[in-house]
């Protein structure tokens, strides 16, 4: 007998104003499973507070304790059906699983519309396709000297409907609602090969970008229990506590998506999580316990795989991200970089921050890209923003980078 989907997943709303919501999902495990859960969370802009995980390596039983922040209402239902997508399927016998299919790329579409210009148009425009599951995989906005903004957005469709006509008008019905008599055209269409092609991460971004955001070296870490131990994050392995698993021990500064960034971090090193535990208390401090093993089932004894593995994971939590505002000629540039996992997929509502951050500085946007780029042995997405010329009567760079680091990471 198969196990009802109801059983799979399961939202339970808080008893008590002001307590978390709680999420449990049991179902079939697979390496990553932790790392696809934490990603639709984030999606929808929830906060983990408390996790707990257990498997046996068939079965896994996982339990999120959550919160809303920002102010986006959530969508439990929507919710609850994502994570579901995000499970291993159930067949015929319990806890049989059925082999796993690579997932087909998914299609993409071009967006072109334009509008004139006005305070936090980007934004508004990002957060209806957000809200309606187009996922940007690449932008291009330009502002023409009349005022007018001119927009492509090349998206794909989680519901895969973008290819209907009513999928299509109800997209171009969306933007006109939040942009008015603002908007003077939308067409979308599926974007060809060739432009699919440049969607790819390519190997060319200017030598000064990369030198600024991404030779970064981590400062010495401090010791357990140090006053500075929350800003300086500790990763430590311990091999002695457990028969079969390695102990990873984490104590560092709680951010938005943070459980994500350590759950992409071991499903790109093909590290199995048998059993974990997350606590982020209220002073902004998290503590993490992960008995883990390797895709052979046993610890992580090498040396030097232990040392890659606490170093990716101590700079995941300490730049997670990396924002920096920098001079190019006459012009100002915010960039924005984030890893990509090496299933593909980039991390969510990264533009939405952005543009959020800077439309509550009241800083207006003259040009916007969303590229993929080949650094070192990562992909990276790399999000590049041209501020209007005024931006200095809003905010002064360190504000800005201040201002948008703070909205990426949750820091009020």
């Amino acid at each position: 007998m198969g196990v009802p989907c109801d059983d799979v997943v399961m939202i339970q709303a808080p008893e008590v104003a002001g307590e978390p919501s709680v999420i449990t999902v049991s179902c079939p495990d697979k390496t990553g499973l932790g790392c696809d859960l934490c990603r639709v969370v984030l999606l929808f802009g929830l906060s983990i507070l408390r996790g707990d995980v257990s498997t046996d390596g068939k079965w896994c039983y996982i339990v999120f304790w959550v919160e809303e922040r920002g102010g986006r209402p959530t969508r439990w239902g929507l919710l609850k059906k994502r994570l579901l997508a995000a499970c291993p399927a159930v067949s015929g016998l319990f806890g049989l699983q059925e082999l796993a299919v690579p997932e087909p790329a998914p299609q993409v579409f071009l967006l072109k519309f334009s509008c004139y210009d006005r305070m936090g148009v980007l934004h508004d425009v990002t957060q209806v396709l957000c809200e309606l599951e187009l996922t940007i995989r690449r932008v291009k906005v330009s502002t023409t000297p009349d005022g007018r903004v001119m927009d492509l957005f090349f998206i794909s469709d989680t519901r895969e409907l973008l290819h209907t006509k009513g999928r299509k008008e109800e997209t171009c019905e969306q933007l006109r609602a939040v942009l008015g008599d603002s908007m003077t055209n939308c067409e979308i269409e599926p974007a060809d090969e060739q432009i699919v092609a440049c969607l790819q991460a390519s190997q060319f971004l200017p030598p000064a970008i990369t030198e600024e955001m991404f030779n970064m070296e981590l400062p010495e870490e401090s010791q357990v229990g140090s006053p500075s131990s929350s800003n300086n994050p500790s990763v430590t392995m311990d091999n002695s506590l457990s028969p079969s698993h390695t102990l990873i021990q984490i104590l560092g500064r709680d951010h938005k998506g943070l459980l994500y960034d350590i759950m992409r971090t071991l499903k790109d090193y093909n590290i199995q999580v048998c059993y974990g535990r997350f606590y982020a208390s209220q002073n902004g401090s998290c503590e993490i316990d992960l008995f883990v093993t390797q895709m052979d089932g046993k610890k992580i004894l090498d040396s030097t795989k232990q040392g890659a593995l606490c170093s990716r994971l101590r700079m995941e939590l300490f730049h997670p991200l990396r924002v920096n505002v920098v001079k190019r000629g006459p012009d100002t540039e915010l960039l924005v970089a984030n890893p990509v996992e090496l299933s593909g997929k980039g991390r969510p509502l990264v533009f939405y921050d952005i543009t959020l951050a800077l439309k509550m500085l009241q800083i207006r946007i003259f040009l916007a890209e969303i590229g993929r780029h080949v650094i070192g042995d990562r992909e990276w997405e790399v999000y590049r923003i041209l501020l209007c010329d005024d931006f200095e009567l809003c905010a002064p760079q360190n504000k800005i980078i201040e201002g948008v680091t703070n909205m990426l990471m949750g820091w009020d």
